[in-house]
C-alpha cells in the first residue's frame, strides 16, 4: 500500500496544504520548524487514529481557528481509499472512510497500516514494559481486527474490575463480585496473550535478521515474552489467569489495581543473551530498536500481504552511514517517508520541502 496525496486545512502550521507522494522514498526537508513533522504526524493520525505527538486532538488545530481537517488518498493492491479527518476544538473528532462516516475509531485501524520510527522510539528497548506492551498491541491491531477486539474487550473489563477494586470499604469481601469480572477478564485476556506470543515468536526470526545485517554480523538479537501465563492453548491461558487471579484477591484489594493480567507482561530483548534493557549501550539499544521496527514491517507484510508504509522522523541523523545506507536498503520495497533537515544520501527520491 502507499499514500499518494495528503490535504490538510487549518492543521498545525498549515492553513492550506496538499502533499503528493510517490510508491518509493518520499523525503520532506527543511529547516527546523517549518512543519516536517506535522504531514508526517497527519499521515500518522490517518493510520492510528491520535497524534504520536501530543494527548489532546485538539492540539494540531492551527491556532486562532476552530478545527482542522486531514483527506488522505491511499491505494492498496485491489483497491484505493480515502480517509477524512474532521478535529474540532471541543475534542470531538469524526472519521469517514471512502466518504461514509464510522462510528468507532477502532474501525479506522488496519485501513492504512503504518510503522513510525523517531529517535524517542529508543524508549521501546530502554524504558518500562508499557512500552514493548503498547509496540506489540498497535502493530497487532493492524494486523488483526479480531486482536483489536479482544484488547478492547479486556481493557473494558479490567477498567471495570479495577474500579470494584477502588470503591471497596474496610472488611468487605468482593470475591462473589470480582468473579462475575474474573471469568470475561481471564477470557479475552487469554486470548491477548495467545496472540503475542504469536507475535514474539514470529517477530523474533525477522528481528534477528534484520539485527545480524545491521550489527555487520556482530550482535544475536533474541527476543521473548514474559507472561503471568504460559504459551499453550487458549483455554489452558485462560485457566492459569484465572487461578492467578485468584489467588491474588487479597493483594489486588490492597493495592486496589488487578495485579496479574497481559497487561502487566513484557517482552525481554536479548543481545548475545545480555539484556540490552539494563546492560547495552545506547547505541546498540538504537539498532536493536530499529531491528525491531523492521522485523515488523516484514511481519505485516507477511500476515497481511500489504506492505505498510514507513514513516521516519528525523531518524537518519541519528545512524551512522553504514546503517543509513542499511535501512534504505532493507525499506527498499515499501513507501518510505522520511523527515530531514538535509538528505545526502545516494539513494534516489521524491523531495518535498517544507521551505
Amino acid at each position: 500500500m502507499f499514500v499518494k496525496k495528503v490535504t490538510l486545512h487549518n492543521f498545525r502550521n498549515y492553513a492550506e496544504k496538499t502533499v503528493c507522494f510517490t510508491q518509493g522514498l518520499n523525503v520532506i526537508m527543511g529547516p527546523n520548524a517549518t512543519g516536517k513533522t506535522n504531514l508526517l504526524e497527519s499521515v500518522y493520525m490517518c493510520g492510528l487514529g491520535g497524534s504520536p505527538r501530543v494527548s489532546r486532538d485538539k492540539d494540531v488545530i492551527l491556532w486562532g481557528e476552530k478545527g482542522a481537517y486531514i483527506h488522505l488518498e491511499l491505494q492498496k493492491k485491489f483497491r484505493a481509499h480515502t480517509i477524512d479527518m474532521y478535529i474540532d476544538s471541543r475534542e470531538k473528532k469524526r472519521v469517514a472512510i471512502d466518504g461514509i462516516p464510522i462510528s468507532r475509531l477502532s474501525q479506522l485501524i488496519g485501513t492504512l497500516g503504518i510503522v513510525f520510527f523517531s529517535p524517542d522510539e529508543l524508549k521501546l528497548v530502554k524504558d518500562a514494559p508499557a512500552e514493548r506492551r503498547r509496540f506489540m498491541d498497535v502493530s497487532l491491531s493492524q494486523q488483526s481486527s479480531s486482536y483489536l477486539f479482544a484488547l478492547s474487550r479486556y481493557n473494558a473489563v479490567l477498567a471495570r474490575r479495577n474500579k470494584l477494586l477502588k470503591t471497596l470499604s474496610p472488611g468487605e469481601d468482593l470475591k462473589n463480585s470480582l468473579q462475575v469480572w474474573d471469568v470475561q477478564l481471564a477470557a479475552e485476556g487469554a486470548r491477548v496473550v495467545k496472540a503475542r506470543y504469536a507475535f514474539a515468536r514470529e517477530l523474533k526470526t525477522f528481528a534477528a535478521e534484520r539485527h545480524l545485517v545491521l550489527s555487520g554480523g556482530k550482535e544475536n538479537l533474541s527476543l521473548a515474552y514474559e507472561s503471568d501465563a504460559p504459551d499453550g492453548e487458549e483455554k489452558q491461558i485462560a485457566d492459569v489467569l484465572s487461578q492467578k487471579l485468584f489467588l491474588n484477591y487479597e493483594k489486588d484489594c490492597a493495592l486496589q489495581y488487578t495485579t496479574v493480567g497481559p497487561h502487566k507482561d513484557d517482552i525481554k530483548i536479548l543481545l548475545d543473551g545480555v539484556d540490552v534493557r539494563k546492560f547495552g549501550s545506547q547505541g546498540q539499544q538504537r539498532t536493536a530498536a530499529l531491528s525491531l521496527k523492521l522485523a515488523e514491517i516484514a511481519l505485516f507484510a507477511d500476515n497481511t500481504g500489504e506492505q505498510p508504509v514507513l514513516l521516519l522522523d528525523d531518524v537518519l541523523s541519528e545512524l551512522d552511514e553504514g546503517r543509513r545506507k542499511t535501512l534504505l536498503e532493507q525499506t527498499s520495497s515499501l513507501q518510505t517517508i522520511i523527515t530531514c533537515t538535509e538528505y545526502e544520501e545516494e539513494v534516489e527520491a521524491n523531495i518535498i520541502k517544507t521551505k
